[in-house]
């Protein structure tokens, strides 16, 4: 898919929609769609949009409060009975916190849970560093069975929520809380573990997801204009990788710049360069959070704080060309 593909020129204001509402209405259409859904929630309800699943399929709703281990557990033994459980609740807590449980009662037993781990990012801004879930990526993606997904906007987010009911296992889908632009449409390609290339390029790969993939795409446009055509790749599937398009691509531009929003180390840039320091090895930089914890703030001001913007993309651009002549 190419950006002539998207729903409009998403450099000319687009569209804007926090991504945990994907989450939401999905919820609700899987709730009309399939009787054995079920969701679990962590005092979070609203923030996490799972009040609207609650609202209509009280039945099937379980309110655990603030006992995030004791709701993996509980979910575990759902699917364990047939039901399809969303844990709901924000990534420090079911991916953080509950990381035992999800490591040892649900992905080692490979249990049909999945997780809707919200507060992805810095861009949570005001409720600070205790809520900023910057190495959630790193500790979901290590476990074995555990399908990641970061999705990119609302409509994707939507998406990947219904498709995770159609892998039987854990998956984690990564959402956040305040509005980013809608560069997709209902009828935008996805697949699980399937990346996409929003824009053809020749001299550098940059291979992005989440709100990250609308800064490549403006970083794209900018560089063009100094005669950089760069390749944008939205990689919304952490795990499993899609190996053939990242080397087809690597292999193409002979560069590579991944770019998340989430530490550096250990999340979508890591699972990059560990593929290609084994397959095609080509010279690369990271962007993400640099080892540092989040701060509060306005999510605008932190993602320029920390580096998560398309000047940030341009500049490792720019680095990465001068390395490969």
């Amino acid at each position: 898919m190419t950006t002539k593909n998207l729903a409009k020129d998403i450099y000319e204001k687009p569209d804007q929609i926090p991504t945990r509402h994907g989450y939401g209405d999905a919820l609700v259409h899987l709730g009309k769609t399939n009787k054995d859904v079920v969701v679990l929630g962590a005092d979070l309800t609203s923030s996490l949009r799972a009040h609207l699943f609650a609202k209509e399929f009280p039945e099937r709703f379980v309110e655990v409060g603030i006992a995030e281990q004791d709701m993996m557990n509980i979910a575990a033994g759902l699917s364990l009975v047939g039901k399809i459980p969303f844990v709901s609740t924000y990534g420090v807590f079911c991916i953080g916190r509950a990381w035992d449980q999800l490591r040892t009662t649900v992905a080692y037993a490979n249990l049909n849970v999945k997780i809707g781990s919200g507060h992805g990012g810095i861009s949570v801004g005001p409720d600070g560093a205790t809520h900023q879930a910057l190495e959630d990526v790193a500790l979901s993606r290590v476990l074995p069975n555990l399908t990641v997904i970061v999705p990119t906007d609302y409509h994707e987010t939507y998406k990947a929520t219904i498709s995770s009911t159609k892998i039987q296992g854990p998956v984690v889908v990564r959402f956040g809380r305040e509005k980013v632009p809608v560069i997709t449409t209902k009828n935008t390609p996805f697949k699980v573990g399937k990346a996409d290339i929003y824009k053809k390029g020749t001299d550098v790969t940059v291979i992005a997801c989440g709100v990250m993939v609308y800064e490549a795409l403006i970083a794209a446009k900018m560089l063009a204009k100094k005669g950089i055509d760069l390749e944008v790749i939205n990689c919304h599937t952490i795990k499993p990788l899609d190996m053939d398009t990242i080397i087809a691509s690597a292999k193409k531009t002979k560069c590579v710049v991944t770019a998340e929003e989430h530490q550096q180390i250990g999340g979508l840039g890591s699972a990059v360069a560990e593929f290609l320091s084994k397959n095609y090895p080509v010279p690369m930089r990271i962007i993400g959070v640099n080892d540092r914890f989040g701060e509060s703030g306005p999510p605008e001001d932190l993602m320029k704080e920390f580096g998560l913007t398309h000047e940030t993309i341009i500049k490792s651009v720019q680095d990465v060309v001068k390395m490969k002549k």
